[in-house]
């Protein structure tokens, strides 16, 4: 016969689902159809009345019993098999007289409508049988909670009358979704009583109430001045290494960055629009973790350029950095923070490029202000606020070294002038003494402030720390990675960071590298060469040297040569060999320097330097003008997408004595290249530097 074949037919119009239950309208409707079909074949087949009589009891026994076995109501029950024996009843009657006349037909009508009537009111009150349950189980739920509540309640009043000498009056109490603890909200009795009376005996209440060692019944004001709230904590998560979040998602300054989280696992978040931050832990205390945790934060920021500043051979920032430097080819990766300051120098550079750039957006950004109706900068993906971090930057204030004190002095010009315009600090510091917390300008600026003890003691004034906190013990924070913490929106208590980990740090790179803002072209400008330059491999190299640094020569000019021949060479121990200079094409990973930023330039100049030699230099000319042309190149990449002239960059350069001419001569070498791109004709003719040009390709 061949293979058969299998054809699908498809149907259109009404689809009919006889698997589905019947409704008060179809269940009434098939009843008095099959009632009316049973009476007419019967008839035609001279069934004995009887019969149909018969099964209408059997039908109405069987839901009888079902009904019973469901607890369903006794209404609903009854409604069931009232519809059994009637249908029956008039089946029986029809076989008897017939089903054909307008009586039975009318008859059949009339118990169909009675069926469908009593099956929509027994459902409804089933309905509301099954709500009535359900909301009474709550109720009692609600019942044995409240009990438990009122006990906890009447224990706390009890103790804190005990210890304090209050009698208080609970209005609510809230046990915390994590079930490490809860919260009592209290109506402080009359006669001017204020919360500090219970907060002073945090310790006690906590040792009364016999808490684990880490948790704290630490109380602060309520939703006026005449409340109390107190935070019970039972359990100790303040114990357990938690690692940080994988969720990588982005932030905003304006939204909060997480820096950790309280003991009853809720987040902690820094709003650092006009904030700076105070950061102080002991060695040992997890500090430099929490450097990490702070700069991640950071990362994950689409509004924030994060500047570091650690001249203990800026270790804070380098995991932030050597992902980008180790990326692939063609791996687009940016550095997880824009600018590494690991000596005087560079952090002297970073510091008045912040005071520039700040001095420069109160000029250029007045009309935005004003269109904005502000007198704070909008900081925005396009404008981006600059975070600068300084690891033992409180001890840098403090110092009477004089190179310190410089950078001591721009530190505090920036906290104290630049608030508006975008720019804010985050110093670290070794411990909370009055050294530290002498300066008025950190006590009134950084009020964001964490004390991270691991249970040390020395040089951890936490009063100085946290003027007018009560009840806070070093000993309630003995782990690594916990302290204390307070910022204007959340009062001074216990918190825990997260633990992260150089892999981690990594991740977060990767992930947030497209993220990251660029320094608006405003700001590119007032900040210069130092910033343009800041990647450059002669300020760079120390991150990848790994040679130790080696005492200077010998100045003795009577040490003999190096022998050029084989043989041992025992003078080598103590002279080094000169090594060779280093210029900008030595060693530069070139797809790191494009990655990084958009303002790079070629090292064409660099390539050009020689190193200084004794006596008449001959050669000081064409350095000056290697010199000059480096600086018309930096200022053709600062000049950003709008570009910018001959006239311009010549009147820039006149320390250098350059000329106009010259200038156009630059432009036009750097034009043939490719470098940069001429745009417009005659006296509109303007310059943009490669990495600025509008649809440019994408380079190799």
């Amino acid at each position: 016969m061949g293979n058969t074949k299998t054809k699908t037919v498809e149907h259109h119009g009404l689809a009919l689902d006889w698997a589905a239950g019947h409704g008060p309208i179809t269940g009434a409707l098939s009843a008095t159809t099959g009632a009316y079909a049973v009476a007419t074949v019967g008839t035609l087949a001279h069934m004995p009345p009887t019969w149909a009589l018969a099964v209408g009891t059997v039908g109405a026994i069987g839901h009888t019993a079902s009904g019973l076995r469901q607890k369903l109501a006794a209404r609903t029950i009854g409604a069931r098999a009232a519809s059994w024996l009637l249908g029956s009843g008039w089946t029986t009657w029809a076989l008897a007289t017939g089903p054909l006349n307008w009586a039975a037909l009318g008859s059949l009508a009339v118990i169909g409508v009675g069926m469908g009537a009593a099956a929509r009111a027994t459902g409804l009150y089933e309905e509301a049988r099954e709500l009535e349950a359900l909301a009474a189980a709550e109720r009692q739920v609600a019942r044995e909670l409240s009990a438990e509540r009122r006990q906890i309640a009447a224990e706390w009043v009890d103790r804190v009358q005990r210890v304090c000498g209050i009698t208080l009056r609970v209005l609510a109490l809230e046990m915390w979704p994590t079930n490490t603890g809860f919260t009592i909200d209290a109506e402080l009795p009359p006669g001017g009583i204020t919360y500090d009376r219970i907060a002073k005996e945090n310790a006690r209440l906590s040792a009364d109430a016999r808490l684990p060692h880490g948790c704290t019944a630490a109380a602060c004001p309520g939703i006026d001045q005449g409340r109390v709230l107190i935070d019970v904590t039972t359990v100790n998560v303040l114990a357990a290494e938690v690692p940080y979040p994988s969720d990588y998602s982005a932030l905003s300054v304006h939204t909060g960055i997480p820096w950790g989280y309280r003991t009853n696992a809720d987040e902690i978040l820094t709003y650092l629009r006009e904030q700076c931050a105070l950061v102080v832990g002991p060695t040992g205390s997890g500090k430099t973790n929490m450097v990490h945790v702070i700069l991640a934060g950071f990362a994950r920021a689409k509004d924030i350029l994060t500047w570091v500043i650690d001249l203990n051979a800026g270790s804070a920032g380098l995991p932030w950095v050597r992902p980008a430097m180790q990326a692939g080819a063609g791996e687009a990766v940016r550095p997880g923070i824009d600018w590494l300051a690991s000596t005087h120098e560079e952090a002297l550079l970073m510091l008045d490029a912040a005071l520039r750039i700040g001095l420069y957006r109160k000029r250029a950004y007045q009309d935005l202000m004003a269109k904005a109706n502000t007198d704070l900068l909008p900081v925005s993906h396009e404008i981006p606020q600059i975070m600068i971090v300084i690891d033992e930057g409180a001890e840098i204030l403090t110092s009477n070294d004089p190179e310190t004190r410089k950078l001591a002095k721009k530190i505090l010009e920036v906290i104290r002038m630049l608030r508006a315009m975008g720019l804010r600090t985050v110093l670290t510091a070794l411990g909370a003494t009055g050294a530290v917390l002498g300066n008025v300008m950190i006590r009134r600026e950084a009020k964001t402030r964490v004390a991270l003890t691991g249970g040390a003691t020395e040089g951890m004034d936490l009063s100085k720390l946290f003027p007018g906190a009560r009840g806070l013990r070093i000993e309630q924070a003995p782990h690594k990675g916990t302290g204390f913490m307070g910022t204007p929106e959340s009062p001074a208590g216990l918190f825990g960071t997260w633990r992260i980990l150089p892999t981690q740090i990594s991740e977060i790179v990767h992930a947030t590298s497209e993220r990251h803002p660029r320094l608006d072209a405003v700001s590119a400008k007032a900040a210069g060469p130092d910033y343009a330059r800041r990647w450059d491999h002669a300020r760079t190299a120390w991150i990848n040297d790994h040679e130790p640094s080696l005492p200077a020569p010998d100045t003795d000019t009577t040490a003999p040569a190096a022998r050029t021949g084989g043989g041992l060479n025992l003078s080598a121990h103590r002279t080094p060999a000169q090594a060779p200079a280093a210029t900008a094409a030595d060693g530069v990973d070139a797809e790191f320097e494009r990655l990084i930023a958009a303002e790079f330039t070629t090292p064409n100049a660099a390539r050009d330097q020689k190193p200084p030699r004794p006596g008449l230099n001959l050669s000081a000319h064409r350095d000056e003008d290697n010199a000059a042309r480096q600086a018309a190149l930096t200022l053709l990449i600062a000049a950003g997408p709008e570009g910018t002239g001959a006239s311009a960059i010549a009147r820039q350069l006149d320390r250098y004595g350059t000329t106009r001419q010259t200038v156009a001569g630059w432009l036009k070498a750097w034009t043939d290249e490719g470098e940069a791109i001429r745009i417009g004709t005659g006296t509109k003719t303007r310059y943009v530097h490669h990495t600025h040009a509008p649809e440019s390709p994408d380079e190799g």
